[in-house]
């Protein structure tokens, strides 16, 4: 783990759960969050105004959902205080693949369930801060599946 303290952008449209993020990753000593935003035409406008090394990105939020959102800072090549490009994780309550592959494919650099614990959130900030990616478990194991045995998505609402 490097000396860097990593900086995080959050973009829900539910404050508790905004707070809640907050709270577990500013306890941190090497996390720090910067900014948050109720969805994600506000995010856009925070990374690009007052970026950030990753940002933890809601996928149904009103103005702009949060796969349009991850695809306008990726494409728009913002890049966090260290000099890296931002990163982005989706989190969402809906473990289904439509929002895995819509996130992968906008450039996200990872994919977790808010029902994730604490120690799993802190440890996917750090991984993706780290310039690796992070998958939820669930997720990875019905796109392998769906790789090896090349069959169609499904959706679980």
């Amino acid at each position: 783990m490097s000396e860097h303290t990593i900086t995080v952008g959050l973009a829900d449209d539910q404050q508790l759960v905004r707070a809640g993020f907050g709270m577990v990753l500013d306890s941190q000593p090497d996390i720090s969050v910067l900014w948050q935003a109720v969805d994600g035409a506000e995010a856009v406008r925070l990374a690009t105004r007052q970026p950030v090394d990753m940002i933890l990105m809601d996928v149904q939020m009103p103005e702009l959902d949060g796969i349009a959102a991850t695809k306008q800072i990726v494409d728009a090549g913002v890049a966090g205080p260290s000099g890296e490009p931002t990163r982005v994780v989706v989190l969402t309550t809906f473990d289904n693949d439509e929002y895995v592959m819509g996130s992968i494919t906008a450039g996200a650099s990872g994919f977790l369930l808010k029902d994730a614990d604490p120690e799993e959130l802190i440890d996917a900030v750090r991984t993706v801060g780290e310039a690796e990616a992070v998958i939820s478990p669930k997720a990875t194991a019905r796109l392998l599946r769906q790789v090896r045995g090349g069959a169609a998505p499904e959706t679980n609402p």
